[in-house]
This record gives C-alpha cells, structure tokens and sequence, in this order.
C-alpha cells in the first residue's frame, strides 16, 4: 500500500502528478481520500500509474470530476496480481465502504439458481445463497421468478421429486404432485434405481444447454418402446417430446445456442435503470431490473461500467456481453471478466440482426422499469412530504426506524427495529433483539432494553434516525423519551402510534412527547407511510419470536426424553430438519442417527407418539 504524496504543491494541496509519477504500472485498486479521512472513491487499473495520472493530466469530463478532484487530500492504492483481482477487491471495498463518488448497485447479495442434489435419489430444488450443498448447480437465473418457472417445467418434463428428505423418507402412498403427472413417487417405489437415474441423467442435459441432444435420444427411445410393442412408453416419450419441443420453440433464441447477456442502461433526472436479458446455452432465463441513484454528470456509460464490475464480481459472466453503451475502462474489463470467466468474453456495442432485437428489447425494458420506478419514488417522496408536514419536521425523513415487541403470554419475547428510507424498506439494516431477565410478558420493560441496545450502539456508531416511532400508546412512548434522555440523544423526533377506538385501520392516532395527539385520517398520506412501516415491523417481530418460540419448544420437548443430551437432541434436529421430520420418522430411520442406539430410538419414538417404553440406562450425549 502507498501513502499519500509527501510533497504537496507550492499552494498546499495534492500533487497528483507527482504522486503518480512514483506509483507503479501493475494492476491495482486505488481509493481517494478526503482532509478528514473519508473516502471519495474506489476505483481499478490496469496500470495504476496511468490511471490515477489521467485524473491530473487533463481537463476533468465533467464537473463532478472536478469537483472530486478537488477534495483528494492523499489517495493510497493496493497492487493486485491480475486485473480480475482487482476487480474482486473494487467490488469489497465499494460495498464496505460506499463512496460518495462511487456508483452503488443494489446488493442482491446472490443470484437464485437450480440444485440437482448429489443423494441416492437427487432432487431439483430452488437455491440461493453460498454453494455448500454436495450437487449439481445450474444458472444463475436473473430472478426467482425465472427459476421456479424452469423448476414447473423440468417437473413436467423429468418428474424428479423436489420434496424434503424428512418427508421422503416416511411416505407411506404417492403425493399429490404424483398425481398431477409432475413425479414418478420413488418414496413409495413407483420408479426403480436405474430409471429414475436415467431421468436424472437427461434433466442435467436439459439444464446444460444440449436439449438437440436429449430430444434426439428420447426420439429414438420412443421408436424402440413402439418397436417392442410397449406402446404405453411410446405414448409417454411422445409426449415428453412434445413439450421438450414446446420448450425449445418458446425459448431458444433463433437459429444459435447463444451464451450472452445483453445489457441496456437508461438514465432520467438522477436515477438509472439497468436492464439484463439473460441467454445461457440459447435457453432465455428473463430479464431483471437495477434501479440505482447517480449522481449528476453521470452517464450511461459510467453506469454501465460501474454495473459490469459489481455484477460480475461474483457472478460468473457469459462469453458474450452485448451494452447499449460502452464504458471507457473496456480493455480492463474484458481482462478482468475473462479471467473471472476463465474463457474470453467479447464485449459489444454494435451489433445487428437477432442481437440488434434483443437490445432494443432490452431498452424497451429497461425504459419501462425506469417509469414504475419514478412513480414508485414520486409516491414514496409524496407520503414523505405530507408525513413532514404532518409532524412539522424540519425536513423529510431519510431516515425511519420503527420498534414493535411481541410473545406469547410472556414467552419468548422478542422486540424487533424496521428501517425505511427515501426509496422504502432497507431489509439489511433491520434488527432483532432476544429479550432477557424481565418480567414475562413487561412489554415496557421489553421495549426499553431494546431502544437502550439500538441507541447505544447507534450513538458510538453515530448512526441515528430521523423519526423513531414506537407501536403502542403513551407508556411506550414514554419509555423511549426516558431513554433518549438518558443517552443525551438529539435530533430524533418521536411518535407513538396507538390503534383506534374500534383498532380499524386508518383511525390510528400519533401521539407526540409534548402530549399532542394527531388523528390525520385514512386518506392522509403520511399516515399511510405510518401504517407500512407499522406493520412491517409488527411482521417482523411476530416472525422472530415465532422462530425462538419454535426453537425453545423443540428444544425443551426433546430434552425430557431420558438419555438424550444436547449432542443427540442437535443431531437429530439436524438429521430430521426440525421436530416435525422428527415425528415423522419411524423408529429404523431414528437409529440411523449417529449416537441413536436401537433402545434410545425405541425410547424417543415412543415419546414423540405418547407410548410406553421401556427404561434405557444410556448416558446422555
């Protein structure tokens, strides 16, 4: 890592020029720093020395640039092996540290894809998230939405079971997804080892991209089955083809098995929208949409640029990139994309025929999702506005956190913190808090050590709200005004939201600390901000105590069973999924857990279900 340059110019500020003059020419990530330490901007180089130096050595684009330039007190750079390492190493330090100057993408934290499950009977199932689990994965798809669309096709097609092991294991007769033609029911033996291997084998073809190859094999089978007069699996293959062609018909893109994303970035009074049209192996997976705020002086181009190095940062990009705008940086991005890729990937800007449709497509889209965006934010800055004027604030909040407590008779008692912000819910800052050592069901009590824990942890981090609304009446106001004081907290405005008379919505009143009290009606737009966020966090408090209430009743239940310690009880919640799979499994399933002997599963067995059962001496494990 280099300092800052220890040479300033003759007026006191930044040498830039000298300071690249010294940097070296391997790859890199650069960040600038502000007087006081705060980083303006990450950005990648192939040559650090040419790169930073470009910022000196010419009139800036544009007045943001400038601008930036003009605050850059030191800028340290770290060196990186390739260009695909910086990228990787771009992408953390923007997500860590979020620069002003930066582009920050949404962070979709992953991308969904399909699992085949590598088990004695594999299964097709939804997945997203870290790549843990022993199997096949296939994708990623742009959403949700396009993998559970390739999941209700592959059923139709292959009829691989998708339900949970725990479930598998203790059918007794076919499900209703057998019934409906969507499984062949191994649970029950309705498909032997050898066939249901060979359905698998052809569902990871599909999944692969090589569906010519799996029709011309399932054609020939067919012409066999009616060769040998079994004409019922004639019938069977028939119709499997059938929809294999329906599939290919629908989604294959014309004449090529093309592997390529085709990117349209659209940019409107400070917000952008990029749109991705996906193609793997010719198979369309859909499009997905990137709302993202810039600041002005941006372009579509930066935006782009931007956007390919947090997009494929993680994710593994297609041999062929079609942009409806190309970004300066593009012979960096394709060393570090191909290195990513460990295939090179070509990069395009103009193109013709089917490409040329699909990014005018992906415009079309992409102008479409900006507008559902813009009138999503204009309502949002409208209920904002009202909500000011409202509470008489001295502006909008940025900034809305909101605390809800909730148990059952006292039991397990969870308080749980929802954050909104100009552009509605921010999941990533929402909170849970375990409540411990008051009196079962004190929700006051409650309340207060949970404000206490946000607020003393959001002063030393100086991260505060705007508004802070407590779900209840005058008491539970009361406990947050005790605790702001308490912890010198300044500049947070306070309101209690107390449900009506007849608790209908719309009749609730805001109750302010100097003893106001607020009716705006159901037709008020701030109210109606109120009421969301209310009920988000009412929904997300209900949700956690049921998870710890679910957890201490599974634990305590399987802890009066003799002879079943806290290592047993983890297996066999671990094996099972849970107390239901538990109670579901028969007593041969219940030894095959590691430290479950024959008497002890005996034992549990009959707990679970109410029976005698004979006294086992073990030792609890």
């Amino acid at each position: 890592m280099a300092p800052g340059s220890d040479a300033p110019p003759a007026d006191g500020g930044f040498d830039g020029r000298a300071f690249a003059r010294g940097l070296t020419s391997a790859p890199g990530v650069y960040r600038m720093l502000d007087a006081e330490g705060g980083v303006l901007y990450v950005g990648k180089a192939a040559s650090l020395r040419q790169r930073v130096a470009s910022y000196f050595g010419r009139t800036p684009s544009s007045p943001r640039i400038a601008w930036m330039v003009s605050r850059i007190a030191r800028i340290e750079v770290t060196v990186t092996r390739t260009a695909s390492e910086a990228l990787l190493l771009e992408n953390q330090l923007i997500k860590a540290l979020k620069p002003r100057f930066n582009i920050l993408m949404r962070d979709d934290k992953s991308y969904p894809c399909v699992l085949l499950t590598r088990e004695e009977w594999p299964r097709l199932v939804y997945h997203r998230g870290p790549r843990s689990r022993p199997g096949r994965y296939f994708g990623p798809y742009p959403g949700a939405s396009a993998v559970r669309g390739t999941l209700e096709m592959m059923a139709r097609l292959f009829r691989l079971r998708s339900c949970e092991d725990s479930v598998f294991r203790n059918r007794t007769r076919p499900c209703l997804q057998h019934q409906i033609g969507r499984c062949d029911a191994p649970c029950v033996g309705r498909i032997d080892a050898v066939a249901y291997a060979d359905s698998v084998r052809r569902a990871a073809l599909f999944l692969d991209g090589r569906s010519d190859e799996l029709a011309g094999e399932l054609v020939a089978a067919m012409e066999a089955a009616s060769a040998a007069l079994d004409f019922e699996r004639a019938a069977a293959l028939r119709d499997q083809v059938a929809v294999l062609r329906q599939v290919q018909a629908r989604q294959y893109v014309d004449g090529a098995h093309a592997d390529l994303d085709v990117l349209a970035c659209v940019l409107e009074a400070g917000l952008a929208v990029v749109l991705v049209l996906a193609f793997r192996a010719g198979v369309n997976h859909g499009t997905q949409a990137h709302p993202v705020r810039v600041e002005p002086g941006v372009d579509e181009a930066e935006v782009l640029g931007a956007f390919l190095a947090q997009h494929y940062a993680e994710l593994k990009p297609p041999r062929e990139l079609v942009l409806s705008h190309l970004p300066e940086d593009l012979d960096l991005l394709r060393a570090a994309l191909a290195e990513r890729a460990g295939h090179a990937v070509e990069i395009r800007g103009s193109v013709r025929g089917d490409r040329a449709r699909y990014l005018e497509m992906a415009r079309r889209n992409a102008r479409l999702a900006l507008a559902t965006e813009q009138a999503s934010q204009a309502g949002q800055q409208a209920r904002l506005d009202d909500l000011q004027a409202l509470l008489g604030l001295p502006a909008p909040p940025l900034r809305i956190e909101c605390f809800d407590v909730s148990h059952t008779l006292g039991e397990a008692t969870v308080a749980a913190m929802v954050v909104f912000g100009p552009e509605g819910p921010q999941p990533a800052l929402y909170r849970r808090y375990n409540i411990t050592g008051i009196e079962p069901g004190d929700d006051y009590a409650a309340l207060r050590q949970a404000l206490e824990r946000r607020f003393r942890r959001g002063t030393e981090e100086g991260a505060l709200p705007d508004l802070l609304l407590v779900d209840g009446g005058g008491g539970q106001l009361r406990q947050a005004v005790d605790v702001l004081e308490a912890l010198a907290v300044q500049g947070v405005a306070l309101v209690g939201v107390a449900k009506g008379a007849a608790r209908r919505a719309g009749e609730e009143r805001l109750l302010l600390p100097d003893g106001r009290e607020l009716r705006p009606g159901a037709a008020s737009p701030g109210l109606q901000l109120v009421q969301q966020v209310r009920d988000e966090a009412h929904r997300f408090a209900i949700t956690g105590h049921r998870r710890r209430r679910q957890k201490t009743r599974d634990s305590s239940r399987l802890e009066d069973i003799p002879g079943v310690g806290p290592k047993r009880r983890q297996a066999l919640l671990r094996h099972f999924g849970g107390l239901r799979g538990l109670k579901g499994a028969g007593i041969e399933e219940l030894s095959r857990v590691e430290g479950i002997h024959a008497a002890l599963a005996e034992r549990i067995y009959a707990f679970l279900h109410g029976l005698p059962a004979a006294t086992d001496t073990g030792d609890p494990a």
